[in-house]
């Protein structure tokens, strides 16, 4: 058994300060049981937790470290710029440097904003999609997660197209009912929701990959088909690529699938790891954001130089050739090799990928692109052998429900031995 009293110790200590010890819910390990690992270092596509333990890491901090931990591209950009100083408030030549570099690179961006998180940029993309389209409500998708702004922490209730319910305490009801909730992979439910309500639907917001509540790939004809809907009905249509933005490609999800939408949503991938957040569009729409136009967003942190910095080593090293058909082969190998293991003791599984993102699923399902389909069986086995990974010495999201990412930094070797080590726990 792996010592981890450090990390158990560091945990108790924490509960006296953070509710559930944590500042996030999913680090509380409640899914899995027993006690989150305390890290205490990163390197490449390894991990050290702070009883001195060696991880294999396939969370990668929930995807932003494409490149592994502490590439040195990346340190070397962020601490050339410390030395001139944190943080200012006031606009720095890096900004315009990292905006030129993915607007030159992404052919659905004309204009965007910096913000500090995924989460903001959401929050700031449907004020926007309202405000340009002088409408009131929005429609989201059962099972896509956009962070913990009050109108998309709504959950769908009974029925084809429901008005949502609250998933969390503190959000009005006079919030929950301006969002709609349809069921993904559903042409019905759309049609449903705009023949009711299509003259007060200012946006349509989707995850294109939704990736936080297992690996739920769509058609590319469904997201058409939104693209069309909107199109038709003066709606926004809005990709929420927080995961799949820069990460299934430079393009993300609109360039993979080619459906361009009106307002796109990225998060800490940007920025190596930092906080960063962005929302994106073309520049009639963008012109209606303050000081331009009347929707108003503003925040001291958006355009951090630290963070632009770390951003613009990291798509750098992203734009270089064939970067993203590696970190596809390497995830191939990873994805058939966890297969064949669970074929051999005919196990029931299914790894589902897409670019450098890759889901457990230990089921015989053939696509599963609704949340309702994810079997909870499936999960259970996943939340028992959790911990076992964890003794051979894997890290994986604490969840049956969350993806796992392949950085740059792993290596035939790290894929080798991850498959040994998930043989090993299955026999």
């Amino acid at each position: 058994m792996l010592n981890k009293n450090r990390s158990a110790a560091l945990f108790e200590k924490a509960k006296n300060y953070f509710p559930g010890g944590v500042n996030s819910p999913v680090r509380a390990f409640r899914s899995v049981g027993g006690i989150p690992l305390f890290l205490q270092k990163g390197k490449g596509a390894h991990i050290w937790d702070a009883d001195g333990n060696e991880y294999i890491d396939y969370c990668g901090s929930w995807g932003p470290l494409i490149l592994g931990h502490a590439h040195p591209a990346v340190l070397g950009k962020v601490q050339e710029t410390m030395q001139n100083g944190t943080s200012f408030g006031a606009p720095t030549e890096l900004e315009n440097q990292l905006a030129e570099l993915i607007i030159n690179n992404h052919r659905f961006i004309e204009k965007l904003r910096f913000v500090s998180s995924g989460t903001e940029a959401v929050m700031s993309a449907i004020r926007l999609a309202r405000g340009y389209t002088k409408r009131n409500k929005i429609v989201k998708f059962e099972g896509c997660f956009h962070g913990h702004a009050d109108s998309v922490l709504v959950k769908a209730g009974s029925g084809l197209v429901t008005f949502g319910n609250t998933s969390s305490a503190g959000i009005p009801q006079s919030f929950v009912n301006e969002t709609l909730v349809v069921d993904l992979d559903n042409e019905a439910a759309i049609e449903q929701v705009f023949a009711q309500h299509g003259n007060d639907i200012a946006c349509v917001i989707i995850e294109p990959i939704p990736a936080n509540n297992g690996l739920l790939l769509q058609r590319k004809e469904f997201l058409q088909f939104l693209r069309d809907t909107c199109t038709k009905h003066g709606a926004l249509l809005i990709f929420d690529e927080v995961i799949s933005g820069f990460r299934v490609g430079f393009e993300g999800a609109a360039g993979l699938y080619e459906v361009k939408p009106d307002i796109l949503t990225f998060g800490k991938i940007i920025g190596g790891g930092f906080p960063v957040g962005m929302y994106a569009s073309s520049k009639e729409i963008m012109s209606t954001v303050s000081p331009e136009g009347a929707v108003y967003q503003a925040g001291t942190l958006s355009g951090n130089p630290v963070a632009m910095a770390a951003g613009i080593a990291q798509l750098s090293e992203c734009l270089k050739p064939q970067f993203y058909t590696q970190l596809e082969e390497k995830t191939k190998k990873l994805s058939e090799g966890m297969e064949r293991v669970c074929q051999n003791k005919q196990i029931a599984c299914r790894v589902f990928k897409i670019g450098s993102i890759f889901w457990l699923s230990f089921s015989n399902q053939e696509a599963i692109r609704k949340a309702s389909d994810i079997k909870p069986e499936g999960i259970a086995r996943f939340n028992s052998l959790y911990h076992q990974w964890h003794e051979q010495g894997l890290y994986f999201g604490p969840s049956g429900y969350e993806v796992g990412f392949v950085s740059s930094a792993h290596t035939q070797q790290d894929i080798e031995k991850t498959i040994q080590i998930f043989e090993r726990v299955l026999h």
